[in-house]
């Protein structure tokens, strides 16, 4: 049995912040604003498996006013995601992840974000597939106010 899971996050950037990206850190870069440590792409990655579990979303899970998650590291967000999977009787079979951003340029980092991600997942990280979108100029995140991920996966059962 397999099952699909979609969805979208967005963050705005914001001073005194650190950026990370699907948990990769980006040294002398603008950080986003966010209850947690605010990587877009990792949220995108866990709500995508939550939803195709039909657990719901992030903020039931990690409520954005519990100071439990005030700063938290959003690997430990997919690791608790991932574990859910596991106790549903489901394994990644693959995820596509689109992270939209004017700046920074990602295609220097893809390779590890595939890398930590698929290691969170506890899958191959051919099974990981991470692109970078830059908006064209357009809207909030072609004029670099934000970044947005997406992400799609596909579940099978184990």
């Amino acid at each position: 049995m397999y099952r699909i899971g979609f969805s979208e996050d967005i963050h705005p950037f914001k001073e005194g912040r650190k950026l990370v990206l699907g948990g990769v850190l980006f040294p002398n870069e603008i950080g986003l604003d966010g209850h947690s440590d605010a990587d877009v792409v990792l949220h995108a990655v866990a709500e995508s498996i939550l939803g195709a579990l039909a657990l719901g979303d992030l903020g039931k899970h990690f409520p954005d006013n519990d100071p439990k998650y005030k700063g938290y590291d959003s690997k430990k967000i997919v690791q608790e995601v991932s574990s859910m999977m596991k106790n549903e009787g489901y394994i990644v079979s693959n995820i596509d992840i689109q992270v939209g951003a004017s700046h920074p340029k990602l295609e220097g980092s893809i390779f590890e974000m595939r890398s930590v991600i698929a290691s969170l997942l506890e899958t191959d990280a051919e099974n990981v597939s991470v692109k970078a979108m830059s908006f064209n100029k357009c809207g909030v995140i072609g004029e670099g106010k934000a970044i947005k991920a997406t992400s799609i996966v596909l579940l099978r059962r184990k």
